[in-house]
């Protein structure tokens, strides 16, 4: 008897579901790892900086990998229920057993990580654990399921093959929702990254407004005063608004620089990493020490110019 051949259909159907299902996997673990994070800071480190970004990528890649990966295993098995010779191809052997070595050998990896860990004297902690764990599950689970593909029990029982598809749904649209808790929403992040644009502006403002007076010895009428056109020099609109930021100027040496912020925060942008804050200011090698704590709402930073610190450029020449 013939060996059945492999069509161009068969090919991709078998490609396709095996990239969406290494791509899903690992975006899982990864997914995983970071909430693991959060919830166990690093102890050498004594903090952990949660990375919106990086578990926005990954929830996205399991939204789109995992009805993809779904979809195809659902064509597959259709056509092999229709057709059994479908299960004696190649590509089929070759992709099963290819995803059966790389479920067996992360096991084997994970387990020589965490014994090699404790040999070291390490210490073992909840947060290292959870990850150890976490991988052996994930290749463990599909060890054993793509081994019971192999021995074709998923044709045997669809039904249960479908129960397996519905769990693997429901386990991914959980930890995607986990997510919206420490990251929040996309409005609450879109809302971030504005006060952090917002802090940025400001931050520039007001060196712009320290410029100003070393330049002329005197501190702006309005914002508007800062505009140059022959250097490119513009304000800084609020990048919701669209508007002017506030400012008002309180004496010769004191000022206001004011904003509108969506939520209560500092001088740390939405990835939870310090803002861009310049470490040599005009007239001076000494970093600054400005607070930018802010709540929700309108608020108002109160500036004061020191002289000596930022001597107007006709004394410090």
């Amino acid at each position: 008897m013939d060996k059945p051949k492999v069509t161009p259909k068969d090919f991709f159907l078998w490609v396709g579901a095996m990239v969406a299902l290494y791509g899903g996997v690992v975006a899982f673990i990864a997914l995983i790892f970071d909430y693991i994070n959060h919830a166990f800071p690093n102890p050498v480190t004594n903090y952990y900086y949660t990375d919106s970004s990086g578990i926005s990528y990954e929830s996205a890649s399991l939204i789109v990998l995992t009805p993809v990966f779904l979809i195809l295993m659902r064509v597959i098995r259709r056509a092999i229920a229709a057709d059994p010779t479908r299960q004696d191809i190649w590509i089929r052997r070759w992709a099963l057993f290819l995803t059966l070595f790389f479920a067996g050998s992360s096991m084997v990896v994970d387990l020589i990580v965490l014994v090699n860990t404790y040999l070291q004297g390490e210490d073992l902690t909840a947060g290292f654990l959870l990850k150890v764990l976490t991988v052996f599950l994930v290749a463990g689970l599909g060890f054993m399921h793509f081994l019971a593909d192999v021995w074709g029990y998923w044709e045997r029982e669809p039904q249960r093959a479908r129960m397996v598809n519905y769990g693997v749904g429901v386990l991914v649209v959980v930890s995607i929702i986990a997510g919206f808790f420490i990251i929040g929403t996309p409005q609450q992040l879109r809302a971030q990254k504005q006060d952090a644009i917002r802090i940025q502006d400001l931050q520039n403002l007001q060196w712009q407004v320290i410029n100003y007076w070393q330049q002329k010895e005197s501190l702006p009428a309005v914002l508007t005063d800062l505009n140059d056109p022959l250097s490119n020099n513009m304000i800084p609109l609020d990048p919701e608004t669209k508007t002017v930021y506030g400012y008002k100027r309180t004496s010769p040496l004191d000022f206001q620089l004011c904003a509108t912020f969506a939520n209560a925060g500092d001088s740390m942008n939405q990835y939870g990493r310090p803002v861009a804050i310049p470490t040599e200011p005009l007239g001076t090698d000494k970093p600054t020490q400005d607070n930018w704590q802010h709540n929700a709402g309108e608020v108002c930073f109160d500036r004061s110019i020191d002289p000596q610190r930022y001597p107007p450029y006709t004394k410090a020449r």
